[in-house]
């Protein structure tokens, strides 16, 4: 069901310090970093993520995971018409990776919440 969570920090060195050590305990450690941006988890499945924002509105970001990209789409719309914001279009994210679909919207309390898929075939199930 959630696919990575994402918390977004003002002091990015003080949160990336903090989460490096706090995780180690339970087996998770930095797996992917690029820009403000860094993903914790175990090995090759970065899950937590903390993106450097100075000042923010929302805090929080969770991922939905879909099994594919119509379902993606199908969030995306289902949500704007519930009453959310455009965050981001469903479409290739390919700075995550190059089959990482996406849409990205905001809820009606300000919450960053996106559906993704990462499956190649852009309609195929996820087995």
């Amino acid at each position: 069901m959630i696919d990575h969570v994402g918390l977004a920090v003002t002091d990015y060195q003080r949160s990336f310090d903090f989460y490096t050590a706090a995780l180690a305990p339970l087996g998770y450690a930095l797996v992917e970093k690029h820009g403000g941006n860094a993903g914790f988890g175990p090995p090759g499945m970065p899950l937590f993520w903390l993106h450097h924002q100075p000042e923010t509105q929302s805090r929080t970001h969770v991922a939905f995971v879909a099994s594919n990209r119509a379902g993606v789409r199908a969030f995306y719309d289902a949500a704007i018409a519930a009453g959310a914001t455009d965050n981001g279009a469903p479409g290739l994210r390919e700075i995550y990776h190059p089959h990482y679909y996406g849409a990205f919207v905001i809820d009606p309390d300000g919450n960053n919440v996106e559906a993704v898929c990462h499956h190649p075939d852009s309609d195929g199930d996820i087995a």
